[in-house]
């Protein structure tokens, strides 16, 4: 099969462009079709277009890892190179398809073993499953680009799907995410220090497996144990405070009612605070995949800014932008390997702490954040929507729906028992009032905003 691969790269140019692309030196292994495959792509990548055999046999001359008598048996392989023109274009790419699945397959299976052997320089065990995942799914893709009058149905065929996403149990959040977070996608909650991001990934997270999801918790800011009593208090509906005092009896009946309600999982697993990053949960992904048979349809991160690049090393000649924008591209990259939605969070600003009415310029240390993500809401607390048992959530990007629908609305939260839930219809107006009433200054209670959309003068003690 390598020879009918070189010697129809050699004569038949329509061959060598579908195929040059999936192609791979390490699919070949005598030192002839090493370095006559080497040599056909140097000269496809230059020239854009294929050798002959006499324009290979002058670029071997050139090549000086060659001696003399390799040379001369180079040369004597590409002259037994033959093809028939008579081949079928589509045979000879469906055969070398075929060719270098088995090729990739069987290397990579010596590459585990090597890594088994522990002779292998760089990987250890948990790579192994990446290893055989990437040689199962080599493939060629066929598709050059959609034509958008040829394939007319084929769009219109996918205006018709229901896409498949992870739902919230809270109506308004699907319904300005049209059903829930989309696959391969990266969603970021911005908030200010205690104003409920942990609580709002840990209720979503409940809520996930409650449904029947897998879904994978990752901590960088809180012990395992504390994100775990945050879940237990929700799906067991009780405070935190009272789970200490809960007898061991108690916990397991109200355990055994929630493992009754699901099929769903939900693993936690913390990381050191800016010590882990998209390859060591790219790690722990395939470990739980090998161990334990989880695959999660979801995963939460406790935070983005609070994770490690795997590009770039935080210093002197990275700043802050540069550093949380890598973060933020790697872990949506994680999202669109593994075919799941990711969500994380973020910190405001310090003016935006204070904001009753957010933006995305209020994001903090690296604006490239919300330009990488597909979904950002804020999550806005204040000293009367406490008082009502409220939280109030604010569209600022979103790339599944109109952020002017819904813009603001507020949901209900329980804080002891680390809840959100829905409230009636009548209690949404309180998200456009809170746009136009005066808020305090958290920083200098001297101060008071005024809105753009607040129609009243302050009064200025007789001053004009």
């Amino acid at each position: 099969m390598e020879n009918i691969i070189l010697s129809g790269l050699l004569n038949n140019e329509g061959y060598a462009r579908k195929v040059i692309p999936f192609l791979n030196v390490d699919y070949f292994q005598t030192i002839e079709e090493i370095k006559v495959f080497t040599h056909i792509e140097e000269y496809i990548e230059k020239y854009n277009s294929v050798p002959t055999k006499q324009a290979l046999s002058v670029s071997l001359e050139d090549d000086t890892s060659l001696n003399e008598n390799s040379y001369k048996e180079v040369c004597s392989y590409i002259e037994g190179l033959e093809y028939d023109d008579k081949t079928d274009l589509d045979w000879l790419v469906e055969k070398t398809e075929k060719f270098c699945q088995d090729r990739a397959i069987y290397n990579a299976v010596r590459e585990s073993i090597q890594v088994l052997d522990g002779q292998h320089k760089s990987l250890d065990k948990g790579s192994i499953p990446d290893l055989l995942s990437k040689a199962l799914g080599v493939s060629f893709d066929s598709s050059i680009g959609h034509d958008f009058l040829d394939n007319s149905d084929t769009r219109f065929e996918f205006y018709h799907t229901k896409e498949e996403k992870i739902a919230f149990d809270l109506d308004l959040m699907n319904q300005i995410t049209k059903g829930g977070l989309s696959k391969k996608s990266l969603s970021i909650a911005l908030a200010g220090t205690g104003v409920g991001k942990t609580l709002f990934m840990t209720h979503c997270a409940a809520a996930n497996m409650m449904d029947g999801k897998n879904v994978l918790y990752i901590t960088m800011e809180m012990a395992e144990e504390r994100i775990a009593e945050r879940i237990d208090a929700n799906l067991l509906n009780t405070t935190v405070d009272d789970l200490k005092i809960l007898t061991k009896d108690a916990y397991d009946k109200k355990l055994d009612r929630v493992k009754g309600k699901t099929s769903g999982k939900l693993t936690i697993k913390e990381y050191p605070t800016a010590s882990a990053g998209s390859g060591h949960f790219r790690h722990l992904i395939n470990e739980l995949r090998l161990k334990r048979n989880f695959s999660p349809d979801v995963i939460y991160i406790d935070y983005l800014n609070i994770c490690a690049s795997s590009r770039m090393k935080m210093g002197a000649s990275v700043n802050s932008y540069t550093y949380i924008k890598a973060i933020a591209e790697e872990l949506r990259g994680l999202a669109v390997e593994f075919n799941v939605p990711i969500m994380s969070a973020t910190q405001t600003t310090r003016s935006g702490y204070s904001n009753s009415d957010m933006g995305l310029e209020d994001t903090s240390e690296s604006f490239g954040l919300p330009a990488t993500a597909d979904f950002m809401f804020g999550l806005i607390s204040s000293e009367e929507l406490e008082d009502l048992g409220q939280l109030m959530i604010k569209q600022l990007k979103n790339r599944w729906g109109d952020v002017g629908t819904n813009k603001r609305f507020v949901v209900g939260i329980d804080r002891s028992r680390m809840k959100l839930f829905d409230v009636d219809s009548s209690a949404q107006t309180l998200s456009d009032e809170s746009a136009i009433k005066p808020s305090q200054n958290k920083f200098n209670s001297n101060v008071t905003s005024f809105s753009p959309k607040d129609k009243s003068k302050p009064d200025f003690g007789g001053f004009k």
